[in-house]
């Protein structure tokens, strides 16, 4: 996502954040799990503490519900030894078949995959979810819930009243409403609810704050992130002639499967209005939240990481139907600006916790984000600037750091022109420390490391949809655990993305969307992000009838 950087400058960036970020990480952020002369990266699950214990620990077995595209990644990125998938629910034609068979390339590896080609005589499909949840004969543990968005809500709480843990795609549930209920249920019927922001799990995001939270980067007052799309070419027939349509990911063809098997009683059976609906429902307002809640929640996540888990202080935003003319209800151009509270803005208590009083109300950190359909040319992405430095995290895939250059020192070139390293302070805090550079750094200077963390000598980067289902599994065992040794015990491990923290991150994503509707600055309350609290952030997310279905 920076737009005028060449190979050589791209490399030497990732070069620098290799070689700080082990550097820190010696200094004590990653704790016990790099020493001094360490040349063994650290594998994500000794990073996020879980492991299964061989012969003790059996998979859990689950079911997904939802086999469309996000269930299909979810899917393909599972390891069989936590999480064993016993059953599915669909009632596309077209999902079932594809869940098994996956697709030859990408990250949609299929069922077969996994469990061999004979894996559909096993593996129970079901149309209803209802049905699959009273099926006691399977064993089921737990769901993993990727459907629509105004589905997730009521599926996710009728799994957890069945007994079952859930695991539920992002964002959370249509309305805040909903969220606050599954946080409820959950609770009540002592379940495991984790939702699925994966870079939560990601290693190069780990990194990264690893990195920030060191302080290197000096005085963070910006945080720029974006997730642009071209969607704006014409789609072809089979003799190259322009359809009327646009080659656009939300507004797929329907399968003709599909179409002939649901059309006639999709009103009846099912909760939607028609095919549209069902197929390209992220472009509708009953069933979708739009460009934040499907791509700009995921960034203003990483955001609330990079600085602390904090909430923001007020958004604005302009959004609309900027290019598209069709029967899309979803914005097809989001700008979003967000004031965040910095380091300093909050008074810390005696342990340097966060306190609600105000210390300094002008320390504000800016974050940005916009997403279009109508122009790819920067890779989405989010850059941390600080007083010091930029850290640029681009594509879940790489990150790049940049020292800013002293201005009271002679030597020549600017920031993308110096290899970095770290040094101490006279108080022992760790700075940067630049110097002019033609060859940039080599692996050869490095040590230690973070596993699947920057697509170098470690391998492809994770984007940690693995591990959030590894640790989903591990703190399901090891409630079990718990619980068996103690009837009574109400002790629950938190998954790293629980309800209360995902659902910070849909009151930041529908507030968004309300600030665009209105066309105003809208300040977040507190209140709003106390799951026990009746307060919302408007009216219109109330729109819920007698037994909490969407109006």
């Amino acid at each position: 996502m920076a737009l005028d950087l060449t190979p050589a400058e791209k490399e030497l960036g990732r070069a620098n954040f290799r070689q700080v970020s082990n550097e820190v990480n010696r200094r004590g952020f990653l704790k016990g799990l790099l020493t001094g002369g360490a040349v063994a990266p650290v594998a994500a699950a000794a990073y996020f503490g879980y492991q299964f214990e061989k012969d003790k620990d059996k998979p859990v077995r689950a079911a997904l519900i939802g086999a469309g595209d996000e269930g299909g990644v979810l899917v393909g990125e599972h390891n069989p030894s936590y999480l064993e998938f016993v059953a599915f629910c669909d009632i596309r034609p077209h999902n079932q078949k594809r869940i098994f068979d996956g697709e030859k390339t990408g990250p949609r590896k299929g069922f077969k995959h996994h469990y061999g080609k004979d894996c559909d005589r096993k593996i129970r499909n079901f149309t209803d979810y209802k049905e699959l949840l009273a099926d006691t004969k399977l064993g089921i543990e737990a769901v993993v819930i990727a459907l629509p968005l105004h589905l997730h809500a009521p599926v996710a709480i009728a799994a957890m009243e069945a007994g079952k843990h859930v695991l539920c795609e992002k964002l959370m549930a249509w309305n805040i409403t909903q969220c606050k209920k599954m946080i409820e249920v959950a609770e009540k019927t002592d379940r495991i609810l984790t939702i699925g922001h994966q870079r939560h799990y990601s290693m190069l995001y780990a990194q990264a704050v690893e990195v920030i939270n060191s302080a290197v980067l000096g005085d963070v007052k910006h945080i720029r992130a974006l997730w642009h799309r071209n969607n704006s070419w014409p789609k072809l027939d089979k003799n190259g002639k322009p359809t009327g349509e646009y080659r656009d990911g939300w507004r797929p063809d329907i399968p003709k499967e599909d179409q002939d098997a649901l059309a006639k009683e999709i009103r009846d059976h099912w909760d939607y209005k028609n095919m549209e609906e069902l197929v390209r429902w992220r472009l509708y307002n009953r069933t979708g939240g739009g460009l934040m809640a499907e791509l700009g929640s995921h960034q203003l996540d990483a955001c609330s990481i990079f600085l602390g888990k904090v909430h923001p202080l007020a958004v604005s935003a302009v959004g609309g139907k900027l290019f598209y003319t069709d029967d899309r209800e979803a914005d097809d151009h989001v700008f979003v600006t967000f004031e965040f509270p910095g380091k300093g803005y909050y008074v810390l208590d005696n342990n340097g916790q966060r306190t609600s009083e105000i210390k300094n109300k002008n320390d504000i950190v800016v974050v940005t984000y916009s997403s279009v359909n109508t122009n790819s040319l920067e890779a989405y992405g989010e850059c941390v600037m600080g007083s010091r430095g930029a850290l640029v995290v681009e594509k879940e895939e790489s990150a790049f750091l940049f020292g800013e250059k002293d201005p009271n020192l002679k030597e020549p070139g600017g920031p993308r022109s110096t290899s970095m390293t770290v040094t101490n302070t006279a108080a022992g805090k760790p700075v940067l420390d630049s110097s002019s550079t033609t060859g940039g750094v080599t692996e050869k200077t490095l040590v230690g490391g973070v596993a699947g963390a920057d697509g170098g000598s470690s391998g492809p980067v994770s984007k940690g949809y693995r591990e959030e289902m590894e640790h989903f599994a591990y703190c399901i065992r090891m409630h079990q655990h718990a619980k068996s040794t103690d009837e009574k015990c109400q002790w629950r491990l938190a998954p790293r993305c629980h309800g209360k923290v995902a659902m910070a991150d849909a009151i930041i994503a529908l507030t968004s969307n309300q600030a665009m509707k209105k066309q105003q600055r809208i300040v977040f309350n507190e209140k709003w992000f106390d799951p026990t609290s009746p307060e919302l952030p408007d009216a219109d997310m109330k729109a819920l009838n007698a037994k909490g279905e969407i109006i």
